[in-house]
């Protein structure tokens, strides 16, 4: 029995002293007796061990980052400035803006304008969707009225922006004649039926 105390007394000084209420005195071996308190007191020691190593290792937080959403805390860019993207392009927030931008970057709804204003002075009269008839009315109404003043700074500009020459040679020999009393209001929207499809408004344009 004195061999065994010796033996948890020496197994005592070798393990870490983590928990102090794990010490148990020679005596109280000898009291308590038996292979049954050995392995208690080795069990209680084990867990102490444990619970200790537990508290001395920081706590693992993986590969997490520590800003997992990727939001962004500093920004160059003040905070005033709100932009919005359309794809490559960004754009700033168009308040009080009355420009119709139709789903389009500036160049290709330049484009788009182009050839629709050429398209109504050649034929007339066509069919577009309402949003785009609106928004050509203005150019048609200038080059209406380039034609009426007829000189050459003015053909000049009208060739610059039609795409058909002999168009503008046309209008500037015609215009005069058809609208030399109006001033203004050389269009007329006539709304239709929607387009079949996507529902979108439709409307014809034409000159007076």
């Amino acid at each position: 029995m004195a061999g065994g105390a010796l033996c948890l007394a020496a197994l005592g000084a070798a393990l870490p002293t983590a928990c102090v209420s794990a010490r148990v005195s020679p005596s109280t071996l000898n009291v308590v007796g038996g292979r049954n308190a050995t392995a208690a007191v080795v069990s209680r020691r084990r867990s102490c061990v444990a619970a200790a190593s537990a508290r001395a290792l920081p706590s693992f937080q993986g590969l997490r980052a520590s800003n997992a959403l990727g939001i962004r805390t500093e920004s160059s860019l003040p905070l005033s400035l709100s932009n919005v993207s359309n794809g490559s392009r960004w754009f700033a927030m168009r308040h009080r803006r009355k420009v119709s931008r139709l789903g389009r970057p500036a160049d290709q709804r330049r484009a788009l304008l182009r050839g629709l204003t050429t398209e109504l002075l050649r034929h007339g009269r066509i069919k577009t969707t309402k949003a785009r008839a609106r928004a050509m009315r203005k150019y048609v109404d200038h080059m209406v009225t380039l034609a009426k003043g007829g000189s050459l700074h003015e053909r000049r500009q009208a060739l610059g922006f039609l795409y058909d020459k002999s168009l503008v040679h046309s209008i500037f020999a015609e215009v005069p004649d058809r609208y030399g009393e109006r001033n203004g209001g050389y269009t007329r929207i006539i709304r239709t039926m929607p387009r079949r499809g996507d529902n979108a408004p439709m409307a014809f344009i034409e000159l007076v």
